[in-house]
Formats: structure tokens, sequence, C-alpha cells
């Protein structure tokens, strides 16, 4: 017969076996079903019985981050950091998403200049955090100076001239200064930016969510990749919530995290990248399903494996027209993923 796990008993409060199990299960599911608030308390229950679960403990930064309990988020992500829980590099791009959310600039420029100095990222993930930290050290430097010289208010609006701008740097640039402003007084020139042709995707993508941010409940127009489409901000899904990004990303995540988890992380990065340079746009083709292949086979291709369309093909039941159709557009994006800063 097999033994029977003992009762827990904590300041007189009884708990029964498995209870962290059960309340950690129900959380995740909580927390799969976007019920943030659920999750948040059944987390923190699991995480007063094992306290360093690191299931627990990355499920609840997660639920944290997605109600927008930034600060939270951070607190936990920075302890479990400190104490070397979760997988390391994983935790740190957590961190820094949060940070990003928080407009810390400063604590991302420390955190990354410690990783490259400590020699902790690895070859294919140094331009990524590179771009963060040449980022962020932009807009921390803004902030600074914005601290130092404010505007009196009855300053007259400088004119952004964003389409006079040929450089990416000072487009990124003039677009980062407005994080920390009114945006209001700038939407003749940015509806014109989102308009026009010219306007690179990415900083487009940025442009809208600080709009969003902003609760900007004007009727806009914006072009994409010779799409156009009227967007109103407020109305706008969070990118992060894009539908068939996350349903592209669970069809990876099903085929790869298990068998190869280096190919995995490199797709999914793929995959958000390319959502977020062809946001709010749904890009053809249709089919979640070829999308997925189409990601699978370019990223096994980068990586120098043996891809093969026909296979991925049948393995995914698209045809191949469809799949060629996805990777012609990824393709496309890769090349201008972010402006050269």
């Amino acid at each position: 017969m097999k033994k029977r796990e003992p009762v827990k008993k904590i300041d007189n409060i009884i708990f029964f076996p498995g209870l962290e199990k059960r309340l950690t299960d129900k959380g995740l599911e909580n927390l799969e079903k976007k019920k943030y608030t659920e999750a948040i308390n059944l987390l923190e229950q699991a995480r007063e019985h094992d306290p360093e679960n690191d299931e627990i403990l990355i499920g609840l930064v997660l639920a944290y981050f997605e109600a927008s309990s930034f600060k939270k988020a951070k607190a936990l992500a920075k302890e479990m950091l400190h104490q070397g829980i979760g997988d390391y590099l994983q935790m740190v791009d957590l961190y820094l998403t949060i940070l990003i959310q928080l407009h810390e600039y400063q604590e991302i420029v420390t955190t990354v200049e410690a990783l490259l100095d400590e020699k902790e990222i690895p070859p294919e993930k140094h331009d990524h955090f590179l771009t963060i930290l040449q980022f962020s050290r932009r807009m921390a430097e803004n902030r600074h100076l914005d601290l130092d010289e404010p505007e009196p208010e009855e300053a007259p609006v400088k004119k952004l001239n964003l389409l006079a701008v040929d450089n990416p740097n000072e487009q990124m640039l003039l677009v980062s200064n407005l994080a920390d402003k009114n945006i209001r007084p700038y939407l003749p020139e940015i509806a014109d930016y989102l308009e026009a042709e010219a306007g690179h995707p990415f900083l487009k993508t940025i442009l809208l969510t600080l709009l969003k941010e902003q609760e900007i409940d004007r009727e806009l127009s914006i072009k994409k990749f010779g799409l156009e489409r009227k967007v109103i901000p407020t109305q706008l899904q969070e990118i992060r919530e894009e539908p068939r990004m996350n349903e592209v990303k669970n069809l990876l995540e099903t085929r790869l995290e298990s068998e190869n988890p280096v190919l995995f992380e490199n797709t999914r990065e793929m995959v958000e990248r390319n959502f977020f340079m062809s946001y709010p746009f749904e890009l053809e083709p249709h089919n979640t399903l070829a999308w997925a292949a189409a990601f699978h086979h370019l990223a096994q291709d980068y990586m120098g494996m043996n891809s093969r369309i026909d296979r991925l093909s049948q393995e995914y039941a698209v045809t191949e027209r469809e799949i060629v159709e996805a990777i012609t557009h990824i393709e496309l994006i890769e090349k201008i993923s972010y402006p050269n800063i």
C-alpha cells in the first residue's frame, strides 16, 4: 500500500497533501484563460506552501505583469534573479520587459551592461541585448535631460519633423522622446507619419502603443506593407495579446520546446518580432498553420539545420504554396526588423 503524504500544519492551520500542486495547476490554468486576478490569488497561496518553486514564481510574475501590477512583477522577478531561481536568461528577458513597462531605462542599462561585462550572453542573443541597451541608454539620457531642463508650460510645441529626418537613429530618438510627454500636441504629425509609405513599420508600432497608452480615441489611418487600415488606438488589442501570434507560438511550442529548446526560443523571438512589425495588420496567408510552418522552416535554416518545406507541409497539414507565401512576408520583415540604432 502506498504511504500517504503527511499532513502539513503551520500556525495551527492544516494543509492537506498535494494542496500546493492543486493551487499551482489551478492558478496556471486561470493565467492561461486570462483570469489574472484569480491566477494571482491561487499562485500567491501556492507560494506560501512552496516559496522557491520556479513554476509557481514564474507564473506569479506573469500574472502580475498581465494584470499590470508591474511593481509587484518587478520585485518578484528581481528576487528570483538574485536567488538564481528559474532559467537565468529567460528571467533577465522577463525582468527587462517589466522594466520597459515601468520606463526604468537606467535600471535596464545597468542590468544589460552587467550581463555584457560578465559575458553571460550567448552569441546568438548578443545583438538582441545590445539593441535593448542602446535604446535604453538613449531613453535614460532623454529622461535625465527632461528632468534637468524642464520646458515651461507656455513654451511652443516643437515639431517632430519625423518625415524630414532620413537617419533611423534620429527618428528613433524623436519617437523615444515622446514616451514621457503629452502626445496630443503632436497628433497631426504622428497621423501624417502613420499614413506615409516612407514611415518605418517598427516606429509606427511604437507610436501606436504610445497613442494607446495615452488613451487617444481619435480615428487614424495607418499604412504598412502596402496595406491601409483605419484604427482607434484605445480600441486596439495589446500586441502581446494578439490571438494569431499566440496561436502560432502555441503550435511551435508543442512541436519544438521539448525536442529542441534553443530552436524554439529562436523561433519564438522571430514570431514576436514579426508580429510586432506587422501590428495591427493580419498579413496573408490567413492560415495560422502556414505561418507556424514558415517560422519553423526559417528558424531551422538560420541555424544551419536541414529544413524541407515539403516535409513541413505534411507535418502542419498546409500547402507548400501557403508556407512559401508566409516565408516571403517573414523574410521581408526580417530585413527591416529594427531601425539601425
